[in-house]
Parts: C-alpha cells; structure tokens; sequence
C-alpha cells in the first residue's frame, strides 16, 4: 500500500509542494473567470523552480482540471513534470477520476500512501461524483485507519480536497466535507496524525484544532475572497505552499504567490 517517494532516510527532513486547484482545460486557451489556467499554472511552477531547490514530493490536491477531460491532465502530468520529483495526485469535485486514472497510467501518481523521510502522507478521495460538496466513504475512513495503524513510529500528513472545518466563508460552509465528524473520529485515536493538508478553497489557511495543524492552499489560478458572504473572488495572485517536514514531527510551512501578477480576473464573477 505504501511506496518510499525519495531516497531520504527517517533522519531526514524533506520538503513537499502543494500545486491545488489548478482548474486546466483541454484547449490551450481555456479561461476560468477571465483567467487563462495554463498561464497561471506555468507562472506557479516556475516560481517553484526558482524558490525551491530541491523537492522531494509534489502533492496537487484536486481539481487538477476543470472540464474533466483527458487532454486536461495529460497537460497537467506534463507541465507539473518540469519539477524533477516524485508527485501524486488526489481528486476533487471538478475532476474525472477515470479520465484522470488514464492520463496517469504506468505511474504511481494515484498510490494513496507514501513513506518520505519519517513521515507518511495519506491521500484520500474525498469526491462524490455529480456532486459540489464532499465525502469520505467508508473505504476511504478505513484506508485512513489502516495507514495510520500501521506506522505508529511515523508522523503522519493526511490529505484531501474538501474542507473539513468552518473557514468562515459563509457560501462555502454547505460545499465542505460532509461528514467531518467521522474523519476526526479516527484521527482522534492516533496521536501519530500531525496535520491536515486540503485544496478546494483557493486561499491561505492555517489553524489549530485538537492537537492538529491544519492547513489549506492557494490556487494556481482564481483566488477566493476569505471570510466573505456570498461567492466573491480576490485580487491575490495565483501561488503555491511548500511544507518542511521534519523528522521529530515538526511541520514548517508557507505560501509563496507568484510575482508581478498581472490578473485578468472577471473579480465581478458570481460563480465557477
């Protein structure tokens, strides 16, 4: 169930990207609110390689496409590939898991577990298809359980796309995880777990709650407003956030925003 992404030992910290959201559509010219996705992306990644010299884990956190198709995350493999690491993918609401299982065909891009330094990173599937707002399936909670069992000795990233907590946006509150209780049902039992790490809401988040840190992202393209009333787009560039991961269970972490942005955003836009 598990793979080792890197030659990096326990004693080792390792550094992770998180590329979420990026929203890609087949055509090369396809916008989301004005914005040209694939530009966006391209702006991100190569802030990425000038920052970050050495990544041991590239983690895209759902809604790699926006339109569902095959061309779309083929595009994404290979523009995501310029970052010479190891990489994997979960789903999110936007996106087709067979579609996106066969752009990663011969891959490891879709394993769930991956052991890197003295950490181990779970990928769950948190999308329902036909469906905005999210859910972890049994399946998943018992995939969850079984990662967490098994390496008692690691500290433990758990990933997913949907938001499992209020983030004080009053139009997203009914589009989260629909079923967080039974996710921190499990986490509860395994003092191993030491964040959370989600896309979906296309903008900065870090809080605290109940001994875990819990983290979510910008988007490589549109940006959502915080702690906004209705759907309202924001002004911010498109960006990414690294993670340091250190071996005694320390978590450092940022967002890094692309530079000189020059946005094209419909920010009068109602919806996605």
């Amino acid at each position: 169930m598990s793979s080792v992404a890197t030659q990096s030992t326990t004693t080792d910290s390792v550094l992770l990207v998180q590329l979420s959201d990026s929203h890609l559509f087949a055509e090369t010219d396809g916008t989301l609110l004005g914005m040209n996705t694939r530009d966006s992306l391209q702006r991100v990644i190569d802030c990425v390689l000038a920052e970050q010299p050495r990544i041991d884990l590239v983690l895209a956190s759902g809604d790699l496409s926006q339109d569902g198709t095959l061309e779309s995350y083929q595009c994404f493999r290979q523009m995501s590939g310029r970052i010479s690491a190891p990489a994997r993918w979960f789903p999110g609401n936007h996106d087709e898991l067979r579609e996106m299982a066969e752009a990663a065909a011969g891959s490891d891009l879709l394993e769930p577990v991956v052991d890197i330094g003295n950490w181990r990173v779970i990928l769950l599937d948190s999308a329902v298809p036909g469906s905005v707002p999210g859910f972890l399936q049994d399946e998943q909670l018992q995939l969850l359980e079984r990662a967490l069992g098994e390496a008692p000795e690691r500290h433990h990233l758990v990933c997913f796309h949907h938001h499992p907590v209020s983030i004080q946006c009053a139009w997203m509150e009914p589009i989260g995880l629909r079923n967080p209780q039974a996710l921190f049902a499990v986490l509860e039992r395994f003092p191993q777990a030491r964040a959370l790490l989600w896309g979906h809401i296309h903008q900065e988040f870090d809080r605290q709650h109940e001994g875990l840190r819990l983290l979510a992202s910008p988007s490589t393209c549109i940006q959502f407003a915080p702690g906004s009333e209705d759907f309202k787009l924001d002004d911010k560039a498109p960006g990414y956030r690294w993670l340091r991961l250190h071996p005694d269970g320390r978590l450092e972490t940022g967002v890094s925003r692309v530079q000189g942005f020059e946005s094209t955003v419909d920010l009068g836009g109602t919806g996605y």
